[in-house]
């Protein structure tokens, strides 16, 4: 159960909860708050009000907004790096590993709950601690990818870094465009589409004493 549907389960006021499942329905009823109306529109009485607890409830498990904003983020950040690795680890042929990574990006922003929107457009990038937790997703995505190119490559990592940064910003731009658009094109179709550009490009650092593509 997601934290998003654990806020609805436990939604009425008054209900006592294990510390866990309070702490979970909290960040539920602040995720739909702060995607719907940005950080700094969000109030800590619209999230109480949304997971019908009170403001002193709220103020137990997070001291302020900005806690549960970050609480958030390292949630959702590890969720894609998890994402990005284990579609990584999924198979040994390169080509659906390319097609797999590109599906983790795209799976990631399609999630009902928005969550990518506090990663990757948020509205309070100019604070520290935010701006280090989405370079660390980035980053992070990145070094995993990285680590399958330079084995398979033999490119020094500088190298590998590099493409591994291309690889895993293309994934991620073109998955929002994808999803801002509507979903004009099928899931399926887009992941193809995108697969298919990286892998032409990918698939010309010759292989380094590894004969599987």
């Amino acid at each position: 159960m997601t934290a998003i549907e654990q806020t609805e389960a436990a939604r009425p006021r008054g209900t006592r909860l294990p510390r866990r499942a309070r702490r979970n329905q909290l960040l539920g009823a602040a995720q739909e708050v702060f995607v719907a109306q940005g950080y700094h529109a969000a109030a800590m009485d619209d999230i109480a009000e949304r997971a019908g607890v009170s403001k002193p409830v709220l103020y137990q498990h997070f001291p302020g907004k900005l806690d549960l904003y970050l609480a958030l983020l390292d949630q959702h950040c590890e969720a894609l790096i998890q994402s990005v690795r284990g579609a990584l680890a999924s198979t040994t042929d390169n080509k659906q590993r390319v097609r797999a990574t590109m599906d983790a990006y795209f799976a990631y922003v399609e999630d009902d709950g928005g969550a990518f929107r506090l990663v990757f457009e948020s509205d309070l990038t100019n604070e520290p601690a935010v701006r280090e937790r989405v370079d660390k997703v980035t980053t992070e995505c990145a070094e995993a990818i990285c680590e399958v190119i330079a084995e398979d490559t033999g490119l020094s990592r500088a190298e590998s870094m590099l493409l591994a940064s291309g690889l895993g910003g293309l994934a991620q731009v073109v998955a929002r465009s994808w999803l801002h658009s509507d979903r004009s094109v099928p899931r399926d179709n887009a992941v193809q589409l995108l697969a298919s550009l990286a892998w032409r490009g990918i698939a010309g650092f010759p292989l380094h004493g590894n004969e599987h593509h």
